[in-house]
């Protein structure tokens, strides 16, 4: 997704232009858009024309129309959204009030107008507009002397930095020189692995050469990891895997994610995170179920009590037409922020999503247990569309 123009005033009021420009970004359209908002794209409208002589004819014609927004329609298979509401500015061929319905189209532009903007689609934005927060893959593919660190996302591959040392060779009953070039270089390479990789984000890091370049490499940064005390690798070291590629350049990464071991250790990578934090959630639940909160009212009761250490929520919660009930969603995510916790927004496109919207939608795993808050309250998480 390409954001093209934002004005978003201090009220939170304001409109925001974007270009979908693959199919996972009419996903998180559907997810932006709300009854009562304010759209405005280019769409097709079949018009009656009459000639001079009398007879009347009809004709399929482009133009662009901003519709308040009363039905929102997502095909999740073929990836389709339609948008039905009433015109909202007038038109040559669509008058005042008429409905109309929008189908967006990929790298066609859209703006969206909003009476508010809450973090939490805020937040939306920031993640489908950018490609480092999609990267849940990362490789550093490398020879002696060449290193290209990319990020590998569902649409594309996004080189973010390539390192270029000059290595001197080897000289008969002297290797000081080439080995000094070689510890620079691996250090570059380490420098550029914690500028440019999200370590919250990637759930892989695959590192990529002929021989055992890589195999030095990888003892030199966990080495240096160990002397520097570099905490954000050593906790992170369990998500390098070393990979045999025929060159250091950036086109050898296509042999490296046809490798069956990367495939294996792929196949999940997206929804990884949250696989991994909702089975913590259920194991809580049994060991210490003091500490494991489900249902809007319970957690939110736990959020109070600034006991949240992890926020389970489905996204789904955030399509609610009725604003007091979104608010209170938003408030709770806002909330558990504000007090240090995580906040992890399941897809309800994944496994790991319907569970939890089993589970109403929104769970907790606490910092400590807190007294039982078991009364009888209303739920309006079962009320959600």
């Amino acid at each position: 997704m390409k954001l093209v123009h934002k004005d978003i005033e201090k009220d939170n009021a304001g409109q925001v232009t974007l270009i979908p420009d693959e199919a996972e970004d009419m996903w998180h359209t559907y997810n932006l858009l709300q009854v009562g908002d304010s759209l405005r794209a280019s769409t097709i409208r079949k018009v009656q024309t009459e000639s001079s002589t009398g007879s009347v004819g009809s004709s399929r014609v482009r133009t662009t129309l901003t519709l308040c927004v009363e039905t929102i329609d997502f095909d999740s298979q073929a990836c389709q959204l339609r948008v039905k509401g009433t015109n909202i500015q007038e038109n040559q061929y669509v008058k005042m009030g008429a409905y109309h319905t929008i189908e967006l189209e990929l790298n066609r532009k859209f703006t969206l107008a909003k009476k508010v903007w809450d973090s939490v689609v805020l937040d939306r934005i920031e993640q489908a507009c950018d490609p480092a927060q999609k990267a849940d893959v990362a490789a550093v593919v490398m020879q002696e002397g060449l290193a290209n660190l990319v990020l590998v996302t569902p649409a594309m591959t996004l080189l973010r930095g390539k390192i270029e040392v000059t290595i001197p060779r080897k000289r008969k009953g002297s290797c000081a020189q080439h080995d000094k070039a070689l510890d620079r270089f691996y250090e570059a390479v380490m420098q550029g692995i914690l500028r440019h990789f999200n370590f919250d984000v990637v759930k892989c890091i695959l590192v990529a050469s002929p021989g055992f370049v890589k195999d030095q490499f990888i003892s030199y940064l966990f080495k240096e990891a160990v002397r520097q005390d570099c905490k954000i690798l050593l906790e992170n070291r369990p998500k390098f895997m070393m990979v045999h590629s025929s060159s250091g350049h950036k086109y050898s990464l296509k042999e490296v994610l046809c490798d069956p071991a990367v495939t294996a250790r792929l196949s999940d990578t997206k929804a990884a995170g949250e696989v991994k934090a909702l089975e913590d959630f259920y194991k809580m639940l049994q060991q210490e179920p003091d500490r494991a909160f489900y249902g809007l009212a319970h957690v939110e009761r736990a959020s109070e009590a600034l006991a949240i250490d992890i926020l389970l929520i489905s996204d789904k919660l955030f399509r609610h037409q009725d604003i007091a009930t979104r608010s209170r969603y938003v408030r709770l995510v806002d909330s558990v922020k504000d007090n240090g916790g995580n906040v992890r927004i399941f897809s309800s496109l994944h496994v790991s999503g319907e569970q939890l919207n089993q589970l109403s939608g929104v769970a907790a795993i606490l910092r400590f247990p807190i007294a039982d808050v078991s009364e009888p309250e209303e739920d309006s998480s079962s009320d959600e569309d």
